[in-house]
């Protein structure tokens, strides 16, 4: 799909519900999109997981969150003017339902890569009318009754109610396709009710009943006919082509130069063209009939350029078939500059095919096909001829540009001369690199804004990460929502204090000297900072050649005197390890209650307070080097779990008098 759908739903869910859901939609159904590019394709079954996750985010039901995706894309293509278009299609709601397909394929110049549906306008009356849908994706049912019934609302004031009256193929929350049992392709086939006030438009058709002036008409000879529209192909009952405008058999004698021309008048139109569109419609006289507003596209069914069909035709017995008498003039010329093409180009054709084997198109991810002229579409409306009771495929080739027009054969001479098709042509090539440098415009500037935001996600990440390195998670979380209440009081935590010893001689004056406890200090601190795992074990900041550490705070923990330990065991061991010369280091632990807050504003830490602080200090500015110090109350709390302690005895501790303390020597076994 094109992201202009999804440039929709991202838009109104965020307008609806809200940037904070719209996060959480993309959470769940893992979307990296920051922003979709109108033009650019995306993958089908984001819309569904689109709703799935809307609707269990809000507990609205899937249906409901497809329903109102389609709504919402209604009003979105408002905004770039296709609403105008809408408007156009007529006075009645049923006038836009006889459309929709004329409308896709305006579409198609605009979104070359569209995979547009089929609808079908089938039956009609005073409450409302019956339509069918035909489709290659699974799961959109819904999202199509939303379109409808904004489409109904805003543009013809009308209140419509729709629903399903028959289904084919159709999974619901999906969009890859049917499930294929079979070999052959399958079809989505809805058929839909629609519930409206109709009285007007049934009231006011007009042409049901031919005018008695068209009565006394005389009839028109086929052949003037033929000649004015050179692209007309005439069916009788069979569907089988008993006319053709000249245009018309040469396109078809260039594209199948191994056939006998002499076969085209008289067989199926289905042996010679492909219906694209409507999707899956037979072609059959009573429903074609049923039809007559609706466009029609063939392709044309063709041989291909290639040696075995031409050899083939050269076997064909021609001894009754009198080329001059049964073709024109242009016809034959045509005939013999198809068998020309040929012989030149098979050549080459096997050596595009042969280099082509690998060559995969990025866009569809298919092998490319090989080097030739590109089937011809045809594009036209089915009529009815009383006269010579048969139909009339009235049509023209479907070209963009000049471009296309060489790749199938035609010349601009080829074309209807009424109409506007030449100049449709050479329009399309004016304005075809203006709109190709526009794109690319707007692609390079969609591409710039998409660098933009994941630049300032990034930016927004390392500001994150700085933050954190301040400020613990949760509180900063706290600041972020303007609460003011920034301080707690936790009931035990264990404080570590860790100083690096003789890594500085405070009376030295030598530059080199102190960028070397610089150096130090930067080791034995990254040493301690890859310890510190969040959330038993927080690093609350570095003074001088001490370190300082928390674990129970911001984040409670039952075991902080336990995780303390371990920290100060580890680092041991760690600074040991990098034998730094003439560096020691000392730990002193202590638990109990603190109070921690957010403090300053410039350049804000988080902070511990209390008596508790104050003994970890001590603890540590008496310890011994290559020692791990602790209070009596922690010693005996690590004790009972099996951490190996040593009483010292009683130190001399200043502001406290004598403690008791203990040496950790080793964690439980």
């Amino acid at each position: 799909m094109y992201g202009m759908l999804y440039e929709s739903v991202q838009h109104y869910i965020q307008q609806e519900y809200g940037m904070e859901t719209w996060r959480k939609v993309c959470q769940i159904v893992d979307c990296k999109h920051q922003s979709f590019k109108t033009h650019q394709i995306y993958p089908d079954k984001l819309m569904p997981d689109f709703a799935a996750a809307l609707s269990a985010s809000t507990g609205e039901s899937f249906d409901f969150c497809m329903n109102f995706f389609g709504r919402c894309f209604v009003r979105f293509f408002s905004n770039f003017g296709y609403d105008k278009m809408i408007r156009s299609t007529g006075r009645y709601f049923c006038d836009f339902l006889q459309s929709i397909d004329n409308i896709h394929v305006q579409m198609r110049f605009t979104y070359p890569k569209m995979k547009s549906p089929s609808m079908q306008l089938t039956n009609m009356d005073d409450d409302g009318a019956v339509i069918l849908y035909r489709s290659g994706r699974t799961g959109m049912s819904k999202y199509l009754i939303g379109q409808m019934t904004e489409v109904a609302k805003e543009f013809y004031g009308l209140d419509m109610t729709a629903y399903v009256l028959e289904s084919q193929n159709d999974i619901c929350g999906g969009t890859a396709g049917p499930i294929k049992l079979t070999e052959g392709p399958l079809t989505v086939i809805v058929k839909y009710r629609l519930d409206f006030d109709n009285r007007d438009y049934m009231a006011k058709r007009v042409n049901v009943i031919a005018h008695p002036s068209q009565l006394k008409m005389p009839s028109v000879d086929l052949n003037v006919f033929l000649e004015l529209f050179p692209f007309t192909i005439v069916l009788d009952h069979d569907m089988k082509i008993t006319l053709a405008g000249e245009k018309i058999v040469e396109t078809w004698i260039l594209h199948n130069p191994g056939v006998n021309p002499k076969t085209f008048i008289g067989s199926h139109i289905l042996e010679r063209f492909k219906c694209r569109r409507p999707k899956d419609t037979q072609i059959q006289w009573e429903t074609i009939l049923q039809m007559r507003t609706v466009l029609f596209e063939f392709e044309l069914i063709r041989t291909g350029h290639n040696r075995a069909a031409y050899d083939a035709a050269l076997n064909f017995d021609f001894e009754n078939f009198d080329e001059a008498s049964s073709l024109n003039e242009a016809q034959a010329m045509a005939l013999a500059s198809a068998k020309e093409f040929s012989a030149e180009n098979a050549k080459e054709e096997a050596a595009a095919a042969a280099t082509s084997k690998d060559e995969i198109d990025p866009a569809t991810g298919q092998r490319r096909h090989s080097v030739g002229l590109r089937s011809i579409l045809l594009k036209g409306q089915m009529f009815y001829i009383k006269d010579v009771d048969s139909l009339i495929f009235l049509c023209s080739p479907l070209i963009e540009n000049l471009d296309e027009l060489h790749g199938i054969g035609l010349y601009l001479n080829d074309l209807n001369p009424h109409g506007l098709s030449r100049e449709l042509v050479m329009a399309g090539w004016q304005h075809c690199s203006k709109l190709e440098i526009m794109f690319e415009k707007e692609e390079q500037r969609s591409d710039e804004l998409e660098k933009s935001l994941e630049l300032a996600d990034s930016w927004k990440r390392q500001g994150d990460e700085l933050l954190y390195s301040m400020i613990p998670r949760p509180i900063a979380e706290r600041m972020r929502k303007s609460e003011e209440h920034v301080c707690q009081s936790f009931e035990e935590v264990s404080v570590i204090f860790i100083e690096v010893m003789n890594s500085y001689d405070s009376g030295s004056n030598n530059i080199q000297d102190a960028m070397q406890a610089v150096t130090t200090l930067n080791k034995v601190f990254s040493a301690l900072d890859e310890e510190i795992i969040s959330p038993f074990v927080y690093k609350v900041e570095t003074v001088g050649m001490v370190y300082m550490a928390v674990s129970g705070a911001p984040d409670v923990n039952p075991l902080h005197a336990e995780h303390a330990c371990d920290l100060a065991l580890t680092v041991m061991k760690k600074v040991k390890a990098h034998a730094l010369p003439g560096v020691a280091i000392r730990v002193g632990i202590n638990s109990g209650p603190v109070v921690a807050g957010v403090v300053g504003m410039k350049v804000p830490r988080y902070c511990l307070f209390g008596d508790t602080v104050n003994t970890a200090s001590r603890m540590e500015s008496s310890s011994d080097p290559w020692m791990i110090q602790l209070s009596n109350y922690t010693a005996l709390k690590v004790q009972k779990v099996g951490y190996k302690v040593e009483a010292r005895g009683f130190v001399k501790v200043k502001g406290k008098g004598e403690m008791e303390t203990y040496w950790l020597l080793e964690g439980p076994e």
